[in-house]
């Protein structure tokens, strides 16, 4: 530096990692299932898209009619509000990964960048639907946001373990009555018929589990 001639004790090198991150800042679309793939979306440019392809859960169910799709860490899209978040059809996922549905997906994003967004993006839009259902039930029902969101000495630890496709679909400790493990019983209360509404107003369909 102009004030210091001296080597710094510490210098940024070349490394596969800064390599990776150069490739990532020149990515329009970014295409990843849930998991760590996600993590990468936080180093794209402004103005491009992840398309998240989503899973299925319950494991071992994947299946049968009673799965799920479960798109995990769509809050790192919620929280990145200069990229815009697409999402593989909530109800369609459990039957697979379907080409045409990934062009529609891929075709979306290209008219998005080519006609450009508003930044910062709401982070609400940046969710899924059964993400925004999440947020909306945490508005209407104080004491369930508060179940899941603080934590403190006396609290079912079961209640802040939470991903939202198992909250909206009522699996283990979010069914009605919860679920026996070893003998004990592990239940987080909330308002059923609020929920089952909202699923309704997103479209989000369900099957009831057999747990």
């Amino acid at each position: 530096t102009s004030t210091d001639c001296r080597s710094p004790k510490n210098e940024l090198i070349e490394n596969n990692f800064i390599a990776q991150l150069k490739l990532l800042r020149q990515i329009d679309i970014h295409i990843t299932g849930p998991g760590t793939g996600q993590m990468y979306q936080t180093f794209l440019s402004d103005g491009s898209v992840t398309i998240n392809l989503g899973g299925i859960k319950p494991r071992g169910l994947e299946n049968s009619t009673e799965a799920y799709s479960s798109y995990l860490e769509q809050h790192m899209t919620s929280g990145t509000p200069y990229i815009k978040g697409l999402y593989y059809p909530i109800n369609e996922r459990q039957k697979g990964i379907k080409k045409d549905e990934i062009v529609k997906l891929i075709r979306q994003a290209s008219q998005l960048i080519l006609d450009g967004f508003s930044l910062p993006v709401n982070p609400r839009d940046n969710l899924a639907p059964d993400g925004q259902l999440f947020v909306e039930m945490c508005e209407k029902d104080k004491e369930f946001c508060s179940l899941v969101t603080k934590r403190t000495p006396d609290k079912n630890f079961n209640c802040l373990d939470i991903w939202v496709e198992d909250f909206v679909h009522e699996h283990r400790q979010w069914q009605m009555g919860g679920f026996i493990d070893n003998g004990r019983n592990y239940s987080c209360p909330f308002n059923h018929t609020l929920l089952h509404d909202l699923r309704k107003k997103h479209g989000i369909q369900h099957r009831q589990l057999d747990h």
